[in-house]
């Protein structure tokens, strides 16, 4: 199976830590009925609270229970790390990930604002006891101290439970390097797959009927998350149409992003800041002539379609609650 895609050079890890500053850490727990855990991903390694990346969210299909997305939308900026985990665990994570900004800011919620945590979900009930909210506290902040720029890839943290296309899905990474002025730049992404109607995987073009897969429901129910990140300068304006052009990777591999699957794009930039506080009121902000952005849309949108089949590729065949099994897509493969 040809594992390669687009046209653009590919970063040196091919992952998101491509883009300088950015740390992913994994907590998984892998033990009979419970098939979950978190990923928390790092936009850079200062202060986040008061040095905030400027992002932008595209809900390209709304079924899901994320938290933090109004205010990114509003305001146009990340404040906190963003973490993954399954459906029921989004307030766990919340709460866990207010506790790790406390720890570092004594002045949150006093002379200085509230925070916005970003927690992002799919629902990983058909493998794993989603019931029984084995997601703690701890585990995110595993995850959040296990983070680096070398991490793994699959049925690992958040995506330990996760299916897509009736297969074993996961966490996917890859990046793109562009030239820019003469600069080098890059794009990463970042996915956890959890989406996709049996018979409809694409991989680089050619048709795979995973029909014969274990998962019986016909139906596309699940979710994806998608994470663009960058180092080129983007306003917020220009990183949401980044985060729009996810859709155009989902099709790519197949999917028509079906009625129950909450189908999410984020997108953020490490090359502007935005401080907490200023002593003038005009900012300054470099952004991208828009008449020459399609160089930055079409290594966005390979990234993201790379990291998809990364997540499959990845994965390993998972036997969870219930008797039930995703098979891996390089067992898939070879039935």
């Amino acid at each position: 199976m040809d594992t390669s895609f687009g046209i653009q050079q590919k970063g040196k890890r091919n992952l998101i830590t491509d883009v300088a500053g950015i740390t992913v850490g994994h907590c998984t727990l892998a033990d009979g009925d419970v098939q979950t855990g978190v990923t928390a991903l790092l936009p850079h390694q200062g202060d986040l609270f008061h040095d905030r990346c400027p992002a932008a969210v595209h809900v390209i299909n709304g079924f899901g229970k994320s938290a933090g997305l109004v205010q990114v939308q509003e305001l146009g900026y990340l404040e906190t790390p963003l973490i993954l985990t399954n459906t029921l665990s989004v307030g766990t994570a919340f709460t866990a990930c207010v506790r790790y900004m406390l720890a570092r800011n004594d002045q949150i919620g006093r002379a200085e604002s509230t925070v916005n945590p970003v927690i992002l979900e799919c629902n990983d009930g058909y493998l794993n006891d989603i019931r029984g909210l084995h997601v703690t506290e701890d585990h995110v902040f595993a995850a959040l101290g296990a983070a680096d720029t070398a991490f793994a890839l699959g049925a690992v943290g958040a995506g330990r439970g996760m299916s897509c296309y009736h297969l074993k899905g996961g966490i996917g990474s890859a990046s793109r390097v562009l030239e820019i002025d003469g600069a080098k730049y890059t794009i990463g992404a970042l996915v956890m797959s959890n989406f996709g109607a049996p018979g409809n995987l694409v991989i680089g073009g050619r048709h795979y009927d995973t029909n014969k897969a274990c998962i019986s429901d016909p139906r596309d129910r699940g979710s994806v998350i998608i994470i663009l990140a960058t180092d080129i300068p983007l306003s917020e304006r220009q990183l949401g149409r980044v985060a729009k052009r996810a859709t155009i990777s989902l099709g790519r591999v197949g999917s028509f992003c079906g009625n129950g699957s909450g189908d999410i794009a984020i997108a953020f930039t490490t090359a502007n800041r935005i401080p907490h506080y200023s002593d003038h009121d005009i900012l300054t902000c470099r952004m991208f002539y828009d008449e020459n952005i399609d160089k930055v849309f079409e290594a966005s949108v390979e990234a993201v379609e790379e990291a998809i089949i990364s997540s499959l590729y990845h994965a390993e065949t998972t036997h969870g609650i219930r008797g039930k099994t995703a098979v891996g897509l390089r067992d898939f493969l070879a039935i």
